[in-house]
């Protein structure tokens, strides 16, 4: 199985990361227990994150405002990501643009218990360039989508921006085509297990003529892709194997069970 890298974990395990928070002092999100907007900011987090699982996402909002206000960087994160989504409050993303924004220009020391709000505060605005904000100040600017793919890719390793990046690289997005540049971080996503990368990866290798290996990179990709994405890339796996020889389709099979289980 291909190793995740230490900053793609922080952001798929965020979740458990406020869970380990909070966990052995539920007492701070009972009702009786006084916290109140003049409480401390964790412990307006902690308040805010059981409102929230308890379906109660005004109190939640409210209490993730008041942390927020006192510098709370993990209910600055909730908060924007309840904007975005429009969970529990009217979808907004520019006020959520704004306050992921924040967290960002306020930075991480190294080994920092928030470098995951931070890695994803800089992936959500790398999507807002990327496709702009109607009706806002914030305009489609592929660039700096591009440096902040580039930042996270290469800074923490996180492989839904290494896949990202070499996808604005295959087109030209935001800077100049590299398909060698693109090749390196794709096989450095799906090394880090990214389905959609290993898909690409071996479309990429396939268009340049390594037909078996290519074909069973997109192969395995489908044993790994989820639901939402596995259509474009059996498409993608389909494609290619209905131009490829007898001989090929079989030694791509046999070769995309060693890379399903994880071998190069």
């Amino acid at each position: 199985m291909a190793k995740s890298g230490i900053g793609s974990m922080r952001v798929l395990l965020l979740g458990a990361t406020i869970a380990s928070l909070v966990a052995g002092s539920a007492s701070a999100f009972d009702i009786q227990s006084g916290v109140t907007k003049e409480s401390g900011p964790f412990d307006l987090f902690k308040f805010g994150f059981k409102a929230y699982k308890n379906g109660q996402k005004e109190d939640a909002i409210e209490a993730y405002r008041y942390a927020a206000e006192k510098g709370h960087t993990g209910s600055r994160w909730a908060l924007a990501n309840m904007y975005a989504y429009g969970d529990g409050v009217t979808k907004d993303d520019f006020e959520a643009f704004k306050i992921y924004n924040e967290i960002a220009a306020q930075g991480i020391e190294p080994g920092s218990e928030d470098t995951g709000f931070f890695i994803n505060a800089l992936l959500s605005l790398a999507g807002y360039y990327r496709r702009g904000i109607p009706g806002t100040p914030v305009k489609p600017d592929l660039s700096q989508a591009r440096q902040l793919y580039f930042q996270v890719a290469s800074t923490f390793g996180v492989a839904e921006a290494q896949f990202q990046l070499a996808k604005m690289m295959l087109s030209g997005e935001g800077g100049g085509a590299s398909i060698q540049q693109a090749k390196k971080w794709l096989n450095q996503a799906r090394r880090n297990g990214h389905a959609g990368a290993m898909a690409i990866f071996g479309n990429v290798l396939f268009q340049e003529g390594q037909i078996v290996r290519g074909l069973a990179f997109m192969t395995a990709a489908l044993d790994r892709c989820a639901a939402k994405d596995c259509s474009w890339m059996q498409q993608l796996q389909e494609q290619a194997f209905s131009v490829a020889g007898e001989e090929d389709r079989r030694g791509a099979v046999a070769l995309s069970q060693q890379f399903a289980q994880g071998a190069d």
